[in-house]
């Protein structure tokens, strides 16, 4: 926290990250955020996600913002030594998360059962592709994998053709506000105790995480024998909401998937019949004859601009929005306007990074810092964390056990 800032609500929480990638460390990016002082350990080559995707001065950065607010230390679990910095650390921490695969702490000499044994307070969060238990625990599972098993591949693009892959790591992101979840709960329940409670293993499956988007999905193939189906630009059983192409070749999504909304709709296309006609008053009517339905908007919209449809919707109080890339979202006033980016400084320039929701009036969460260099605070985390001389310290970075 930043001298003269309003504490977050997780100030005093202590959280350290064995982590690396995207679903560990998105649970401590949002935990940070709102205050807790992340302390991430790292190896000393740096976790990967460094050099992944867009560099800036040989950074990646998406390793900016997911590795905001975090305090970086490299230490080489591989050795003893290591191993037992990571001990200390967590004598001193709430929450220990990691996200490798099963076994992997314990093969280290890490093993959280053990750690929790000489910590009861502690709260362990594991994060990996298919849980700590059952006949897949120890398979490796990246969010594409996890994507692919939990049900969501099989219901995106269009009917027809292979599955398509938003070009985001969703089943990372969504594990990691499920295991943030888990340790807000666990620390409540450990908090709320009038002697103060015991911690609690977090165990968040990347699947899992994805399967709870797949909304009635199961029910419906349980109960009828549907099964679920890729619906391109709509959505199967709601009409109509989709999107639509403008004479300007842009496009834009319009949701009137209920009675009021369908017939302002109808009367801002100036479609009054069709607002009449008795097939399209309930949306299980609309659904039936919905491919009427939708070449009857797309001529619509095809007739004007983005901009023209957009306003004609507006006015009419329908639900739209134009399809945005980043540059429009860079431009766009409403984001500016709820403080959505937020400026840091990197290397002496500065960088915008998305503000994190939800919004807290009383104790907003901020960033204060853009993810930090390899090592930038191995010798803040030893020395004032662990009382490690500068004497200790530096022997330690020759031997290859700290960088």
């Amino acid at each position: 926290m930043t001298a003269g800032a309003t504490p977050g609500p997780l100030d005093g929480i202590v959280v350290l990250e064995l982590g690396q990638l995207v679903a560990g460390p998105t649970a401590t990016m949002l935990l940070g955020y709102f205050g807790a002082e992340v302390i991430k350990v790292e190896p000393p080559a740096g976790d990967p996600i460094r050099q992944w995707r867009a560099v800036d001065q040989g950074t990646s950065l998406w390793w900016r913002s997911i590795g905001r607010n975090k305090k970086c230390l490299a230490v080489d679990l591989r050795r003893k030594r290591g191993q037992a910095i990571v001990r200390r650390l967590v004598a001193v921490s709430d929450v220990l998360v990691e996200n490798f695969r099963p076994g992997t702490l314990t093969k280290w000499n890490l093993d959280p059962a053990e750690l929790r044994r000489l910590h009861p307070r502690l709260i362990v969060a594991q994060v990996s592709g298919f849980g700590q238990s059952g006949p897949y625990a120890a398979r490796p599972g990246f969010a594409s994998v996890c994507e692919a098993f939990g049900g969501l591949r099989h219901v995106t693009g269009v009917p027809g053709d292979p599955p398509v892959r938003p070009n985001l790591s969703i089943g990372d992101t969504l594990a990691g506000l499920h295991a943030a979840l888990g340790i807000l709960l666990a620390l409540y329940q450990r908090d709320a105790q009038p002697a103060g409670g015991a911690g609690q293993v977090v165990d968040t499956a990347i699947y899992e995480a994805v399967l709870s988007l797949l909304e009635s999905v199961v029910p419906e193939c349980d109960r009828l024998g549907l099964v679920r189906q890729p619906s391109g630009t709509t959505v199967t059983g709601v009409a109509p909401t989709g999107t639509y192409r403008c004479r300007d070749g842009k496009q834009v999504v319009i949701g009137a998937n209920s009675e009021s909304l369908f017939q302002r709709l109808c009367e801002a296309m100036g479609e009054l019949t069709m607002a009449a006609d008795p097939r399209f008053q309930s949306n299980e009517g609309r659904v039936a004859h919905q491919v009427e339905l939708e070449r009857v908007i797309e001529a619509w919209t095809q007739g004007h601009s983005a901009a023209e449809v957009m306003a004609l919707l507006e006015a009419a109080a329908v639900p739209c929005s134009p399809i945005y890339d980043a540059r429009d979202i860079l431009a766009d006033p409403h984001y500016r306007a709820r403080q959505q980016f937020e400026p840091v400084m990197v290397a002496g320039e500065q960088l915008l990074l998305p503000a994190i929701g939800p919004k807290l009036d009383a104790t907003p969460g901020r960033t204060v810092s853009a993810g930090p260099d390899l090592g930038a605070h191995t010798d803040e985390v030893l020395g004032l964390r662990l009382g490690l001389s500068e004497a200790e310290i530096d022997e330690l970075r020759r031997a290859g056990v700290v960088a």
